[in-house]
């Protein structure tokens, strides 16, 4: 049965601009569009559109320590994550940013709705306030010891040793993150939406069947209890668009963030001709279905929708929710060569490779996903190369040498053919409803019986009597049928496959064409289609990305100890010795990831009276560079400065750990100050 031409636009989650696309991008990316190709495959109207997240303090800060404007950091990134979404066949329709015209005037219109519709408070609130930097401080620039247990050096919401919440203002010796001044209180006039009006208009919506279970459950929680208002304005200096009538007051890029779906969309009406209030507006026959992580439900599905209401805009169709990306069953690891980079996973691996395996993992819910090295490399060779590849390479020889590439003009097993047709309609179900996993069932399942066919009827040795020749060409052509099928199944996950497939079979690979069968028909020559997983490639990609050192040294120090490879129990040492390591506090002044050097951060060090040094460290694994400013640390002051190839490093900070995220900087207690001897 035709189904109705439907109009869709899809978006996935807008990547921040602040760092390159890693495998978690990747995989809400990839299970955005295939759930589109799939869309595109059946004859509707789909757009996929995406953007980049460009505002925030994060950033400013960022191209404040690279010495470039916040737009030249945006625009960089920008350009690096769309060819790493190109080089994964994403089939954006539009990648635009945040940091538009576009973005700007939908920001303002909805704004100005909200206000006239009398839906945005404003309110003196108090706040952290960082003298040195001259900026108010978000809780996540705020450190100092836990109120609680008493852990040092957490963050000014919630403490990661024992978990305890609380506010910036219960921190003890509380101090900036990013210039390590204590900061002080000052008042600012901030703007709220008022969410708790929203309230039944929110649990409506919730109930609508627009979420998945678990997330309109975990949403109920938020409308259940008391919403709170929600502060959606920041004060100067900030990196964003200021506020219609509110001078140095900027939106909080949470709200212009979703508000870069409209501008990313509208840059691509302006060049397509597609009408632009089809999608927006309420009462159109249109579909709108957002595609994000578990881990920003609350905006997509409180704050988001009742801005839109408020705006007198259409509420998405849908939001769908999908888990986080582990590896080898734990968090990705940068000591571990886990934590990888799009890029870099590219520069080893066949992007298809990844998108099968995603696809193999895949289903509706929002449970994580797991990257299994070893499961990967046996799934794809074996499903992909090892049943469907093999179709086609095992029957094209025959037709090639004995028929000249043409398939034969009848059909000799229509009941095998019927059960591919008929099983159309359950793999379809399962791609529309995101359930990729079932979907690559159903066709692996197809695929095992076309290789048992051939298995039975044995091309390779009818092709010995010259009496069945017609039997032959009639076995390969019915394999050539059925993978022809499969590659219109898999287009969706395989789309580069899928185009190879469509040139050496000469005929287009639509889903309305599933029923036509390529009888009497001209083949091109058969070339190798994918190839198989080298696990040595894996490997690679794993080595190279891999944080090898588990210490903060650069290297060992030059000598016997360094070369010998026993046992690393420390040699006891006389008190004279110790006594010639001069130990000193310093304070990151500034902290940069070293361009060429996969673990190593450049660190400023302020020495007190010893002045200025810089240090690289270890240390990039477990440390975000912008939370480092600020901070006291303990420095080997006297170690002769080493030569290498980013620079010159004069010492080395002290840290314990086992390596990977579990490195922990040695830090004085509060009261200590840059140039102290630390006895």
């Amino acid at each position: 049965m035709t189904q109705a031409r439907r109009r869709i636009l899809v978006t996935s989650a807008l990547p921040y601009a602040n760092g390159p696309l890693h495998l978690g991008h990747m995989l809400e990316q990839v299970q955005t569009d295939i759930w589109v190709r799939f869309q595109r495959s059946r004859g509707h109207e789909c757009y996929y559109v995406c953007a980049d997240d460009a505002h925030g303090t994060a950033i400013m800060l960022t191209a404040e320590r690279l010495g470039i404007t916040p737009e030249e950091q945006i625009d960089r990134i920008r350009v690096e994550h769309a060819k790493d979404s190109a080089d994964f066949a994403i089939s954006f329709d539009n990648f635009h940013s945040t940091h538009s015209e576009e973005t700007r005037r939908w920001s303002e219109v909805i704004y100005e709705r909200l206000k006239a519709n009398e839906h945005i408070a404003a309110r003196d609130i108090t706040q952290a306030y960082d003298p040195e930097k001259g900026l108010f401080l978000a809780d996540r620039f705020i450190k100092g010891t836990c109120p609680n247990c008493k852990t040092p050096d957490q963050y000014g919401d919630n403490c990661e040793a024992c978990g305890a919440t609380y506010s910036p203002a219960e921190l003890i010796d509380a101090v900036s993150a990013l210039s390590g001044a204590k900061p002080v209180e000052r008042e600012s006039r901030h703007l709220f939406f008022r969410l708790p009006l929203f309230a039944d208009m929110l649990r409506e919506w919730i109930d609508s069947g627009s979420l998945q279970g678990p997330v309109a459950n975990k949403l109920r929680e938020w409308t259940d209890s008391e919403l709170q208002e929600w502060d959606i304005s920041r004060d100067a200096p900030y990196f964003g668009f200021e506020i219609p009538g509110e001078p140095d007051k900027y939106f909080y890029v949470w709200l212009d963030a979703p508000v870069g779906y409209m501008g990313s969309f509208e840059d691509f009406c302006s060049r397509s001709g597609v009408n632009f209030d089809d999608f927006w507006q309420i009462g159109q026959d249109t579909e709108l279905y957002h595609f994000i992580g578990k881990d920003i439900i609350n905006f997509h599905g409180l704050f988001w929708p009742a801005i839109l209401h408020s705006a007198g805009l259409r509420t998405p169709t849908g939001v769908f929710v999908h888990g986080f990306l582990t590896v080898n069953g734990t968090k990705m690891s940068k000591s571990r060569g886990t934590f990888v980079n799009a890029r870099h996973y590219l520069e080893h691996l066949d992007p298809e490779y990844l998108r099968y395996y995603f696809a193999a993992k895949l289903g509706a819910g929002v449970d994580d996903i797991d990257l299994n090295l070893e499961d990967f490399v046996q799934r794809v060779n074996s499903d992909v190369v090892g049943k469907v590849v093999n179709i086609a390479s095992r029957c094209s020889g025959f037709l090639r040498k004995g028929f000249d590439n043409r398939t034969s003009a009848t059909v000799s097993e229509p009941a095998l053919y019927e059960r591919f047709v008929v099983t159309s309609d359950d793999i379809a179900k399962a791609y529309e409803g995101r359930e990729f996993s079932r979907a690559v069932r159903l066709i692996m399942e197809l695929a095992d019986l076309a290789n048992q066919y051939i298995d039975e009827h044995k091309p390779w040795q009818l092709v010995k009597d010259p009496e069945q020749s017609q039997q032959v060409q009639d076995v390969c052509s019915t394999g050539i049928n059925c993978f022809r099928m499969l590659m219109i199944y898999l287009q969706p996950i395989l789309p580069s496959m899928a185009e190879r497939a469509a040139v050496y079979l000469n005929s287009t690979l639509t889903w309305e064409e599933l029923p036509r069968q390529l009888l009497n028909h001209n083949l091109a020559k058969f070339k190798p289609l994918m190839q198989r997983v080298d696990p040595k490639a894996v490997k690679a990609m794993i080595e190279s990305n891999q944080v090898a050192e588990k210490t903060t040294a650069i290297d060992p120090p030059a000598g016997k100890a360094a070369k010998t490879g026993k046992s690393s129990e420390a040699a006891s040492i006389s008190i004279d010795d110790f006594q010639k390591v001069d130990l000193r506090v310093a304070r990151i002044d500034a902290a940069a990831a070293v361009e060429g050097a996969d673990k190593l951060l450049a660190l400023q060090l302020d020495l007190g009276d010893l002045g200025k040094r810089q240090v690289f460290s270890g240390i990039k694994s477990a440390y975000d560079p912008e939370s480092l400013v600020g901070r006291l640390t303990v420095v080997v002051a006297n170690l002769a400065p080493r030569k290498m190839r980013f620079g010159v490093s004069e010492g080395m900070v002290l840290a314990a750990g086992e390596g990977d995220t579990d490195i922990f900087l040695l830090s004085p207690d509060s009261g200590a100050q840059p140039g102290m001897r630390v006895t």
